[in-house]
């Protein structure tokens, strides 16, 4: 079968060839994301510090899925299965971040990793 040939199933296959533009485009993109995250690092925004690097390493992994591993012309049920892990993650992220806020530790305390161990010595006066 060549690839301009339909299969039995009746998906067609065609060779997607992406031009230098693209992807020097996506790369320049990836640096600046990537001197972005260092600069947020800088910068506090408290409890958001985590939220933003997380959204942008997001951001980099979904261009480098798109155009690097060519999952933007890829056949429907190879999109089926890159959603399908997606949604398989998030299940397992959900179970995860559940179970960690019903952990109740030895001393009775709730949420055992926000409150203070008093593993580090704090000066009394």
């Amino acid at each position: 079968m060549t690839n301009h040939e339909q299969s039995a199933t009746g998906d067609e296959y065609h060779d997607h060839i992406v031009p230098p533009s693209t992807y020097l485009a996506i790369i320049l993109t990836l640096l600046f994301l990537t001197g972005l995250t260092v600069g947020a690092a800088f910068v506090n925004l408290g409890r958001f510090n985590i939220v933003v690097a997380l959204a942008i390493a997001v951001l980099k992994a979904t261009f480098v899925v798109l155009f690097f591993m060519h999952a933007k012309y890829s056949p429907k049920r190879t999109k089926l299965v890159i959603i399908a892990g997606i949604f398989w993650l998030i299940i397992l992220l959900f179970m995860t971040l559940s179970d960690y806020a019903s952990r109740v530790d030895y001393r009775g305390v709730r949420f055992p990793m926000s409150q203070n161990t008093g593993l580090v010595d704090t000066p009394r006066g």
